[in-house]
């Protein structure tokens, strides 16, 4: 038959992790996963969040609202936004590469920016919708580059995946307000902030009423909720999200109802806060080890972290691939993220450092 053949691949960090449950039935050995972007030092504890859901009624077994239940978003609005937004200005996605692909697909722009070093997905996206793509080296190129950007969409992600490499607010909130004043569109897809941030956290209320940025987020991060399969996208322009409804409709036909009032209650409820809460102090407590070690040990590769600082859940260290899997690690080659190539970038490796502390000094302690 005829196909309509995209030139996207697939995705090479689901072929590492097959090829590690290949090597581990083969050896007998276990591996730690280090390729993925999940959070693995500890599990949301949602059991009895769960057991308060009714699963007979219409909210369950009904098709859901297409916009997505006014409940989650009215509590994504005072979580993220602290009511300073509107209902209306939030669409619930399934996940964050589904509020990533409806975007790019939607807006009408000559280009889509990414960083130079950016994740896989941005760019696999763009070829699916036949979107142009370019790069950007970093910050200050963006800045005095805005002719060049004109017509054009920027996406920024922060803590940035793969680097793993976080920028002072400051300097991020003058970047999006210089992009969205110049009428540049900014994307904003940065689903590890939360990991790092309690509610108190200002940031999404400095840009939400900025007509010309598009605000990505996913609770698989944040909460841990990466099986749930759910997101949001956020603007104000009206026509942006009647748009992304319609393509959201004919795509899913709504969000499953179940995800939707599971998050409403994680963030809506003392006993989902609580559980957040707990989530989040030792995700961040691990992580923050992990990478104190890295540096110890000289691992990190200090080149990328000059002007920024290695928060993230992911980290780039100074061995490649094949060094790490010989030790029984996966990762990802810091080549698979850039299209910049040299005989340095194939030495590094991205690796998820959300792991227990203990488990990450065993399987690095052999360097």
């Amino acid at each position: 038959m005829l196909l309509n053949i995209s030139g996207a691949k697939y995705s090479k960090i689901t072929k590492i992790g097959e090829k590690i449950r290949n090597l581990e039935k083969q050896t007998g050995n276990k591996y730690l996963y280090l390729n993925q972007g999940v959070n693995n030092v500890c599990k949301i504890d949602i059991n009895n969040i769960a057991k308060s859901i009714d699963y007979n009624t219409k909210d369950i077994q009904v098709y859901p609202t297409m916009q997505g239940k006014i409940e989650l978003r009215s509590a994504i609005n005072k979580v993220y936004f602290n009511k300073k937004s509107d209902e209306k200005n939030i669409l619930i996605t399934g996940g964050g590469m589904s509020g990533l692909d409806l975007t790019f697909q939607t807006i009408n722009v000559n280009k889509i920016f990414l960083p130079v070093f950016y994740w896989g997905s941005y760019l696999n996206i763009a070829k699916i919708r036949n979107i142009n793509s370019d790069f950007y080296e970093d910050f200050d190129w963006v800045k005095n580059n805005l002719k060049i950007l004109k017509n054009s969409a920027v996406v920024i992600c922060d803590p940035n995946n793969p680097l793993g490499n976080k920028y002072d607010d400051n300097k991020l909130l003058n970047l999006i307000y210089d992009l969205n004043n110049n009428n540049i569109v900014v994307i904003i897809d940065s689903p590890y902030r939360k990991v790092f941030y309690d509610d108190k956290d200002d940031f999404y209320q400095k840009i939400y009423n900025l007509k010309n940025v598009i605000i990505v987020e996913s609770f698989s991060k944040s909460i841990g909720l990466s099986g749930q399969r759910i997101g949001f996208v956020h603007s104000i322009d009206n026509n942006f999200i009647n748009e992304i409804l319609i393509r959201l409709m004919y795509a899913t036909n709504g969000i499953n109802a179940f995800s939707q009032i599971l998050v409403t209650k994680i963030l809506d409820t003392d006993e989902g806060k609580k559980a957040t809460e707990n989530f989040k102090k030792t995700t961040q407590k691990a992580i923050k080890q992990n990478i104190e070690y890295l540096i110890s040990k000289k691992l990190i590769a200090n080149d990328f972290f000059k002007t920024s600082q290695p928060k993230g859940i992911f980290t780039i260290v100074n061995k490649s691939e094949h060094e790490l899997l010989d030790k029984r690690i996966g990762s990802v080659s810091l080549s698979f993220f850039t299209k910049k190539q040299n005989n340095v970038i194939k030495n590094y490796s991205r690796i998820c450092v959300s792991v227990p502390n203990d488990t990450f000094i065993n399987y690095f302690s052999q360097f």
